[in-house]
């Protein structure tokens, strides 16, 4: 199958170099960052493509751009990784729509144009008899839309709850544990790399809600969007509150949480027993589906990072090789 890579950023290298270390029988024809490209139907060298990004910081020729590539490169599938603006959903969604438009599959990472034209790019891509997945934009690693598709197929879906953002149980795990001010905490979690240095998105519950966004869309079939979620962040969480929570052998994490027989949507720190599920330390992520016959089913892991996201992006490609592009 024939590939086609737009961002080379962080997750677009993990991409890479698991094509590069593991035999996937992938063909790259096209790769491009945000000043360069390259094309080459015949398939392009990804071990030079990581070794000239290393050196220059280009992954291929100025002038090759991202839609140049996509709109007439030769490539059966579309890995789109770029940085992308969570509430317009550009220029990723205009790399997506076109892309679809011409009858290739789609995988990508970005949560911005699934959050906000959702039900616009399904349509389009059954449109052309293509696949559309994005199972990294919910919980990295956590194979979580696989799971509600496949693995708990047959089961109504009673509601969905989880810790969906790793900086935010950082930090509070840490003011937990250490006693430290959320100050203090969010500034060793930048200080590690867990959070932005405006970490805005994270810390007022914003990315946690994207992600309600689109689970809410996808498994209920709703039309909801980032205004429709309650959403609380942890900036006004204090240390005195975590020693009152501790004081009743609980802690507060930071809980997003769907239930459309109630019509809840929110996104809240939460104090729950110590004992529960979904208290999870440091960077994890954690989601509970509660389901009618299968009951309440629980996963964990890490919710970012690189070759976390490229596991669950490379997840869904391997799926759509398998199963939906057609042998010649």
């Amino acid at each position: 199958m024939r590939i086609a890579l737009i961002g080379f950023g962080s997750v677009g290298r993990g991409i890479a170099e698991a094509i590069v270390h593991k035999n996937l029988d992938l063909t790259v024809s096209g790769v491009a960052d945000s000043k360069s490209g390259i094309i080459d139907p015949a398939g392009i060298d990804m071990r030079a493509v990581l070794e000239r990004k290393r050196e220059t910081g280009m992954c291929g020729e100025e002038g090759i751009s991202a839609m140049e590539i996509i709109t007439s490169a030769d490539y059966d599938l579309l890995i789109e990784v770029t940085p992308t603006d969570a509430r317009t959903g550009e220029p990723a969604l205009g790399y997506i729509t076109a892309a679809l438009r011409r009858g290739k599959h789609v995988v990508t990472s970005n949560k911005g144009p699934i959050a906000c034209a959702y039900h616009a790019l399904r349509t389009l891509a059954d449109e052309h008899g293509v696949q559309l997945r994005y199972e990294a934009t919910v919980c990295g690693a956590i194979p979580i839309m696989q799971a509600l598709e496949n693995g708990l197929a047959g089961n109504d879906i009673r509601g969905i709850y989880g810790v969906f953002n790793g900086t935010c149980n950082y930090i509070l795990t840490r003011m937990a544990d250490e006693r430290l001010t959320y100050q203090q905490a969010l500034l060793e979690a930048r200080e590690l790399g867990y959070a932005e240095a405006d970490p805005t998105y994270d810390v007022k519950g914003i990315d946690a809600a994207i992600k309600l966004v689109i689970l809410a869309n996808t498994v209920w079939g709703l039309s909801t969007t980032l205004d429709d979620v309650d959403t609380t962040g942890i900036d006004a969480v204090t240390s005195d509150a975590l020693e009152l929570a501790e004081g009743q052998d609980c802690t507060i994490r930071l809980i997003g949480e769907i239930v459309p027989g109630k019509e809840i949507l929110r996104v809240s720190p939460r104090i729950i027993p110590k004992s529960h599920t979904l208290v999870v330390s440091g960077t994890l992520n954690a989601v509970m589906v509660d389901t009618d016959m299968a009951g309440k089913v629980t996963f964990i892991g890490k919710g970012a990072g690189s070759s976390e996201t490229a596991s669950a992006i490379i997840s869904d490609v391997l799926f759509i090789r398998d199963h939906h592009v057609k042998r010649t």
